[in-house]
C-alpha cells in the first residue's frame, strides 16, 4: 500500500483505478449487479427471511438467546467502543482539522439549516423517539435503573437525599438521556464524516468502502471492499427492519387504543405492507421531492404534538426539568458511560448494549444519509450540528413526554403508564390530557411517518451501497431494497417479535462496531491529507 502522506492527492489519483467500480451495467429487471455486493447480499437477505418463516418455532428460540448472549459476554465492547467515538469527534472540533470543508475550500451548503435538520433528526432516532419518549423514563424511574430511590441516591449525590423521589426521578431522566444523546450521534457522526470526507473530498465513491482506502489502499476495490460494503447492507437493513417492527407494534397499539382494532399479527403485517408502499413511492419520487418532504412535514407533526403536550402538561416542572436533566445526565455520565460500573446487569446488557448495537447498526443508513445532505459544512460546524442540535432536541422530547409522565405517577399516582405495555405507555400518557382522541390521532400519523421516512430514507442508502456508491440507482433496484426492508421485519415479527428484531440488530451490530473504531484511523488519516 502506499503511503498516503507522502502526497496530499494520492487519494484523488490513485482512484482513477477503481473507476470502474461506479460504472452502471444494467442486469435483469434493471438491476445493476455488476458489483457483487448486491448479489451476495440480496441473495442471504432472501434465503434467511424464508429460513425464518420456515422454521418459525426455532426461530423464535434462537434469536433471543443470541441477542442475551451477545450483550451479556460483549456488553463491555459496546460501552467502550461508544466512549471512544465520542472523544474521538469532540476531539476533532478542537483541532486544527475543524476548519476543513467539506466538499472543498469553496463548497456551498446544499440545504438551508432547517432542511438540514429536519432530515438528521427524522433519519437519525425516527420511530424510536414515539417508541420510547414515556416509555423508558418511566421505566427506569420506577422498574430500571433507578429502580428504589435508595439504590439511585447511592450512585452519586446529585439530587435529593436517599429516598427522595427526586432522585430518581434525576437518575431516570439521565439514563435515558444517556441513551439518546451524545453517543449514538458520534455513531453516527463517524460514519458520516468519514464519507463526506472520502466522497466529496477525495473523489471516492459514496460508498463504506471509500472510507478505509488509507487503510486497505487498492483492496477496497476487491473482495475486502466487498466485505465490508456487505456488512453494511446487513446492519442497515437488520437495523431498520428492527425500528419498523418497533413502529407497527406502536402504531397498532395506538389503532387499538384509539379505533378498537385489535392488535393482531395479521393488522401489523398489514400495516407494514401499506407502509412500505407508501415509502416505495417516496422513494421514486427521490431525495429532494420525496424524502425532504416527508422529513419537514413529520417535524412539524412532532413540534406540535411536543408543543400541546409541553403547555397542557406540567409546563413550568417540565421546562425546569429540561436543564436539571442536562444536570443529571451530566454528572451521571461517567457512571452510566463506564463498561464495569455499577449499573446492574438488566440496565448495561438489556438497554444500553442492545442500544449501542442497534446505533451501530444504524450508522451506515443515518451516517450515509446525513453525508448526503452535509456537502459544504466545514467539520467543526458539521460535528457541533450532528452531535449537539439532535442531542438537544432528543432530551426536550424525553423531557417532555418522560417528564409529564413522571408527573402524573408521582403528583397525580397514576399507575396506568407505567403498567402498560412499552407500545401502549405513550397513548396512556396522552389519555391523562386534554383531547386525547386528537392527540393519540397525531401520534399514530407521527409513528406512520417517522416508519415512512426511515423506510425510504434507508432504501436509498442500501441502494447506494449495493450499485457500488452511485446515488441515483436504476429506479427497479431502489423498490427492490425498500420492498425487502418490509418483508424482513414481517419475517422477523412472525418469527419471534419484537425479541427476533433486536437480536439481529445486535448480531450485526457487533461485528461493525469493529469497523467503525477502523473508520476513526482512516478519517484521522484522511484529514491530515487535506492540511498539506
Amino acid at each position: 500500500m502506499t503511503d498516503t502522506d507522502s502526497d496530499p492527492n494520492l487519494i484523488q489519483t490513485d482512484y482513477e483505478i477503481g473507476q470502474d467500480n461506479i460504472v452502471t451495467r444494467i442486469g435483469p429487471f434493471g438491476l445493476d449487479i455488476h458489483n457483487p455486493v448486491f448479489l451476495i447480499s440480496g441473495l442471504s437477505i432472501f434465503a434467511f427471511v424464508i429460513g425464518t418463516l420456515i422454521f418459525k418455532d426455532a426461530a423464535a428460540d434462537a434469536f433471543p438467546a443470541l441477542r442475551d448472549w451477545l450483550t451479556a459476554r460483549f456488553d463491555w465492547v459496546f460501552l467502550t467502543a461508544g466512549n471512544i467515538f465520542v472523544i474521538f469527534c469532540i476531539a476533532l472540533i478542537f483541532t486544527p482539522y475543524g476548519s476543513i470543508r467539506l466538499g472543498g475550500p469553496d463548497a456551498e451548503p446544499d440545504y438551508s439549516y432547517s432542511g438540514w435538520f429536519a432530515m438528521l433528526f427524522a433519519a437519525g432516532m425516527g420511530i424510536g423517539l414515539m417508541f420510547y419518549g414515556v416509555s423508558e423514563p418511566i421505566t427506569h424511574y420506577s422498574t430500571s435503573v433507578a429502580g428504589d430511590a435508595g439504590s439511585a441516591a447511592s450512585w452519586a449525590p446529585l439530587a435529593g437525599a436517599p429516598g427522595d423521589q427526586a432522585t430518581s426521578a434525576a437518575l431516570g431522566m439521565a439514563a435515558t438521556i444517556f441513551h439518546w444523546g451524545l453517543h449514538p450521534w458520534a455513531m453516527y457522526a463517524v460514519v458520516a464524516l468519514a464519507l463526506a470526507l472520502f466522497s466529496y473530498n477525495k473523489g471516492l465513491p459514496l460508498t463504506i468502502r471509500s472510507c478505509f482506502y488509507p487503510l486497505l489502499g487498492e483492496k477496497v476495490w476487491g473482495w475486502w471492499g466487498h466485505v465490508i460494503d456487505i456488512l453494511a447492507v446487513f446492519a442497515t437493513l437488520f437495523g431498520l427492519a428492527t425500528s419498523l417492527g418497533f413502529g407497527a407494534e406502536q402504531a397498532t397499539a395506538g389503532l387499538q387504543a384509539v379505533f378498537g382494532l385489535p392488535a393482531t399479527e395479521t393488522v401489523k403485517i398489514v400495516l407494514i405492507l401499506c407502509i412500505t408502499g407508501v415509502a416505495t413511492m417516496s422513494v421514486l419520487a427521490g431525495l429532494d421531492s420525496g424524502v425532504k418532504r416527508i422529513s419537514e412535514i413529520n417535524m412539524i407533526l412532532a413540534a406540535l404534538l411536543l408543543i400541546f403536550v409541553l403547555f397542557v402538561g406540567p409546563t413550568g416542572e417540565i421546562i425546569s426539568g429540561f436543564f436539571s436533566s442536562l444536570l443529571a445526565y451530566l454528572g451521571y455520565l461517567p457512571e452510566l458511560a463506564n463498561p464495569f460500573g455499577r449499573a446492574d446487569d438488566n440496565f448495561r446488557d438489556g438497554w444500553t448494549a442492545f442500544y449501542w448495537a442497534w446505533w451501530i447498526s444504524w450508522s451506515p443508513f443515518v451516517g450515509m444519509f446525513i453525508a448526503r445532505v452535509s456537502r459544504g459544512r466545514t467539520v467543526r460546524e458539521f460535528i457541533i450540528c450532528v452531535l449537539l442540535i439532535p442531542s438537544l432536541v432528543c432530551v426536550l422530547w424525553m423531557t417532555v413526554f418522560g417528564g409529564t409522565a413522571i408527573h402524573q405517577m408521582i403528583n397525580d399516582g397514576v399507575t396506568s403508564v407505567s403498567d402498560a405495555a412499552l407500545e401502549l405507555k405513550l397513548f396512556r400518557m396522552l389519555e391523562l390530557l386534554p383531547l386525547s382522541s386528537i392527540t393519540s390521532f397525531i401520534g399514530i400519523v407521527l409513528v406512520i411517518v417517522f416508519f415512512v421516512t426511515s423506510s425510504d430514507s434507508g432504501s436509498l442508502v442500501i441502494d447506494t451501497v449495493t450499485s457500488g456508491g452511485k446515488t441515483e440507482g436504476p429506479v427497479p433496484q431502489r423498490v427492490f431494497w425498500c420492498v425487502f426492508e418490509g418483508l424482513v421485519a414481517i419475517a422477523l415479527l412472525i418469527g419471534g417479535g419484537l425479541g427476533a428484531l433486536q437480536a439481529m440488530a445486535v448480531s450485526t451490530g457487533f461485528p461493525f462496531t469493529f469497523v467503525l473504531l477502523a473508520m476513526c484511523w482512516c478519517i484521522f488519516q484522511g484529514l491530515r491529507t487535506e492540511t498539506r
